[in-house]
């Protein structure tokens, strides 16, 4: 990863970039062990469940990947590799579940390696982060079937 990795995580949505029908942009990773058996999930801060390390991309960022390595660092502490474009996954979140804090969104996700993991990273304090397998993963990731998607879309062994 080239980029300089912050020790804060980026908040606010002042900078954020959005797509032709105002749908919130947002670039996240799978990030996937050396051996493709296990993808590292995060702790959700707003409904407790387990997620894929995404978040918004951003105006000052060029790329969608850029903006998926800084939110892995950010919410995973992890420095990651793009290996491979998983594309982009609409949003399937029903209209009741959609805030102003969480509008409909655009996901972009990229399989990534994961070439260090950090034991300090920005959001530490506030999330958790494990290793699992595809079921595991497959199991968590239910309620979010846009990230289920992403999974389904990696390598990972099944």
């Amino acid at each position: 990863m080239a980029q300089k990795l912050a020790s804060t995580a980026r908040t606010g949505r002042d900078n954020q970039r959005y797509g032709a029908h105002g749908e919130r942009l947002v670039a996240g990773v799978v990030p996937l062990s050396s051996d493709k058996k296990k993808v590292l999930l995060i702790q959700s801060t707003r409904r407790g469940g387990w997620v894929l390390p995404k978040g918004g991309w951003e105006t000052d960022e060029g790329t969608a990947e850029e903006a998926a390595c800084r939110e892995a660092w950010e919410e995973a502490g992890i420095e990651c590799k793009i290996q491979r474009d998983l594309g982009k996954i609409p949003d399937k979140r029903s209209p009741e579940q959609l805030t102003a804090q969480a509008p409909k969104a655009i996901f972009q996700f990229y399989e990534v390696s994961v070439e260090k993991e950090a034991t300090q990273w920005p959001e530490k304090h506030k999330r958790g982060r494990q290793w699992m397998s595809y079921q595991e993963a497959k199991d968590a990731l239910a309620p979010r079937p846009e990230l289920l998607d992403a999974l389904n879309k990696s390598s990972i062994v099944r």
